[in-house]
């Protein structure tokens, strides 16, 4: 059988962003929940809202580290599997992950020493301030990521000279028809998959009755931010399904297996689309439901997959499959959030041991919602890689197979072992627990206390959070 370099090159790229993508996407909510507790300190003196962010900042630790490694190789694929799509779009893509690196990394890596090693040694405003910086980078970050990648999507802002995108109005280019719903949705459900995570924890400890007062903060703090963030994430997926179908009208399709466009369009509970006979079999459906939700008309018509040739259809079965997987997730964080507020609100939470037992395994959830979520993405935008103006196998390396095949393997084999250990450690941090007296930051002007002091203090806040 021969090897399709192409499609080892986009195996390469879809294994290792889907192994990076859920550690930016944690450490976006994670730091936001962090500074919110380190501002909940700061105003009210109480040592457990200190106690947790210590607890939560060395996860967060583990998990930035994680996201950094893996994104670094994202960046020298584009040199090695992707030259072609470097040189066509490197104009554009190239100034904004430089901006990513100037103005969010930078900003995260300084901070991020004080955050991580400043207690005991800052004055507490210090301290609160560098979390609160390091949240503000993590999603300036996301902002420029994601315009790269909006982008690609949806590109405007440039001309075609000589085979290369040339930029024309970076405004344009930076906010695309797609970017403000992108980052949205992403923003949101970085928040919410942290919440989910915060929310198991506590279930977790409170049900082996540890840490229970930590257990009882971590618990209502996500259910109240769930409750909100949940509902909101389907408004904002609504209003992202309504722009990809103006803008990339057959990635709707896929998502919808919808092949006739003079048919409304049924909602599929479940179907199995065969792409070769262009049509669904043992099809599970709500008639006309699809059309109620795109078009907002019972009978409302879209394109379907047939108007456009096969070799210009996206991959129907990945992007059917992944889409219903982020919505049934969604679904269940909706349920879930909404459940616990009602049970928060009638006063009966934390006597509900079946409701805790379902969260406190549903730390996952928000980690598979996102990666389907990409997957509907970037696979529903095939065969482009920019969307309209570049094929995908027009932006791949002149390399062969077996190289790429090689690197391939390579990945696979170092990201195992890494995600294992990095998992592993994160799980025992969170057998650890909140624990240990809290270290009172000093005041502000007490900076000209003896230096063996500060020293001494240092140590021993380091060793309580190694």
């Amino acid at each position: 059988m021969e090897l399709d370099p192409v499609l080892i090159a986009r195996l390469q790229f879809a294994f290792t962003v889907t192994f990076h993508i859920i550690f930016p996407t944690f450490t976006i909510g994670l730091s936001a929940y962090i500074a919110t507790l380190l501002v909940m300190w700061a105003s009210t003196g109480r040592e457990r809202y200190q106690q947790l962010a210590k607890f939560w900042t060395r996860i967060f630790a583990v998990s930035f580290a994680m996201g950094v490694v893996s994104g670094i190789v994202l960046s020298y694929q584009f040199g090695t599997n992707w030259s072609r799509f470097s040189v066509f779009a490197g104009n554009i893509v190239g100034p904004l992950i430089g901006y990513e690196v100037l103005t969010a990394f930078f900003l995260e890596a300084t901070f991020l020493g004080i955050m991580l090693f400043g207690w005991g040694r800052v004055p507490n405003w210090l301290q609160v301030t560098s979390a609160i910086v390091v949240a503000v980078g993590t999603m300036t970050s996301a902002f420029w990521i994601l315009a790269a990648n909006s982008w690609m999507h949806t590109p405007t802002g440039h001309e075609i000279v000589d085979g290369v995108a040339v930029p024309l109005d970076w405004w344009a280019i930076i906010f695309n028809p797609s970017f403000p719903y992108r980052l949205a949705h992403m923003l949101n459900a970085a928040f919410l998959t942290t919440g989910f995570v915060v929310l198991a924890v506590g279930a977790r400890y409170w049900l082996s009755e540890r840490h229970t007062e930590h257990a009882r903060t971590m618990i209502k703090m996500a259910v109240l931010l769930l409750a909100v963030l949940a509902p909101l994430q389907l408004l904002i997926g609504d209003l992202h399904g309504l722009n990809t179908l103006k803008h990339q009208p057959i990635k709707i399709a896929a998502m919808e297996a919808h092949w006739n466009s003079d048919e409304p369009v049924d909602f599929h509970i479940f179907a199995w689309p065969d792409e070769a006979a262009e049509k669904n079999h043992w099809a599970l459906s709500i008639p006309n439901a699809g059309s109620l939700i795109l078009t907002h008309r019972l009978n409302g018509l879209i394109i379907g997959l047939k108007d456009v040739a096969p070799q210009n259809r996206p991959p129907v079965k990945t992007v059917f499959f992944a889409f219903r997987i982020m919505l049934a997730i969604g679904f269940f964080m909706i349920a879930a959030a909404l459940i616990g507020a009602w049970l928060l609100w009638r006063g009966m939470l934390f006597e509900t041991r079946w409701y805790m037992r379902i969260v406190a395994h549903s730390w996952w959830t928000g980690f598979v919602a996102v990666v389907a979520g990409w997957v509907v993405t970037e696979s529903g935008r095939q065969p482009w890689v920019v969307q309209g103006i570049l094929r995908t196998a027009d932006a791949t390396s002149p390399l062969a197979a077996p190289t790429v095949l090689t690197s391939l393997v390579l990945f696979v084999v170092v990201y195992s072992i890494v995600f294992a250990m990095g998992i592993y450690y994160i799980n025992r941090l969170i057998e650890r627990g909140p624990q240990g007296r809290a270290i009172e930051p000093p005041q502000t002007g007490s900076a000209s206390r003896p230096l063996a002091a500060a020293h001494d203090a240092g140590r021993e806040a380091l060793a309580r959070g190694s």
